[in-house]
């Protein structure tokens, strides 16, 4: 008997692994056929240099792996995008993204436990991921403290890379126009029923990360999923405009007060504090425009469904005015109908 009558489909990204490729694959196949009803192996080539996409071609031949699907992309992205990439063509009920290098596919079972049971999604997170360098570890920890500022969550912890997604999940951040930037952030944020688990397993190699992009990333993320930064900048144009009109009221009382001021001081203080306070209400009045554009942009569907029910009993049906009769065939003797 299958432990889990679920079709699943696990999703890795890879570069330059054209030397581990294919042990990867074939021990993630093994650890997965013989637990679940039917299985696809989703393989994202995140534009490698080497000849990972040649054995990849390979391995979907004849004598190769089943159940293999290969996405070879023509330029290099960022995780999030080269892993929503298998996730919308992903065809299993189930969808787990799994980075090879960094996650233990053994515990894929345990997660997927989880979902089975009625989970949304499934979080894990490896308590032996190898740290990558000083400056990045700190530019991530600026940046989930950020984040956890502005939308309360914190996605180092709460949400991280490795995950099991359910295939509503899947729908459902199809219908955002970013979806590769939602699919970072909404299964954490969306009111979805999550799990989120800890595991212990070695990495297979150091992560490769690379500052500059994250920084970019992050900044993309924090941009497009929060109203703070634009935020930021139409409270600073109101601190500005009426900071102006109130040292314009000073101006003209010092005017109005004083006799020794100097020549040309009141008129050249009201030019530019009146200056000041236009630009300052243009930059607001663009600020709040370029906020609503955004969020109309960056709407998704106004509202989810995330389980529905239907009463066994319907009051309707039973007064409709239909009655079921029992049809009897007529007899058949010695060839006579009775």
């Amino acid at each position: 008997m299958v432990p889990f009558p679920v079709f699943l489909s696990v999703v890795f990204v890879v570069r330059n692994q054209s030397a581990t490729i294919e042990n990867l694959l074939s021990s993630a196949a093994t650890c997965i056929a013989s637990h679940v009803s039917d299985y696809e192996l989703i393989v994202i080539d995140n534009a490698s240099d080497d000849d990972s996409v040649s054995m990849l071609k390979l391995l979907t031949g004849e004598n190769g792996l089943p159940n293999l699907q290969i996405y070879a992309l023509t330029k290099e992205v960022d995780a999030d995008t080269a892993s929503w990439v298998g996730l919308e063509n992903a065809l299993g009920d189930f969808i787990a993204v799994v980075d090879p290098l960094a996650d233990g596919v053994e515990f894929l079972l345990e997660m997927l436990d989880k979902a089975v049971g009625g989970a949304d999604v499934v979080f894990a997170s490896n308590q032996r991921k190898a740290a990558p360098a000083l400056t990045y570890r700190v530019s991530y920890a600026v940046f989930n403290g950020l984040y956890k500022y502005f939308n309360g969550v914190h996605l180092a912890k709460e949400a991280p890379q490795y995950r099991v997604l359910s295939k509503k999940i899947v729908n459902f951040i199809l219908q955002h126009p970013q979806p590769a930037m939602t699919y970072r952030h909404l299964p954490v944020t969306g009111g979805f029923t999550r799990v989120n688990l800890e595991y212990s397993s070695p990495p297979q190699s150091p992560p490769t990360k690379r500052l500059g992009e994250s920084i970019d990333r992050g900044m993309r993320l924090l941009v497009s999923t929060t109203r703070a930064p634009m935020r930021l900048v139409t409270s600073l144009s109101l601190f500005g405009a009426a900071a102006n009109l109130l040292y314009s009221i000073y101006v003209v009382a010092v005017g109005l007060l004083k006799t020794n001021v100097a020549p040309g001081w009141i008129s050249l203080s009201l030019q530019q504090s009146g200056m000041f306070f236009l630009i300052s209400l243009v930059l607001l009045v663009l600020g709040e425009y370029i906020l609503q554009m955004v969020s109309l942009s960056n709407e998704g569907p106004p509202y989810h469904v995330a389980q529905e029910f239907t009463s066994a009993r319907l009051t309707r049906h039973e007064k409709l005015n239909i009655e079921e009769v029992a049809t009897k065939l007529p007899s058949v003797t010695s060839g006579r109908l009775f």
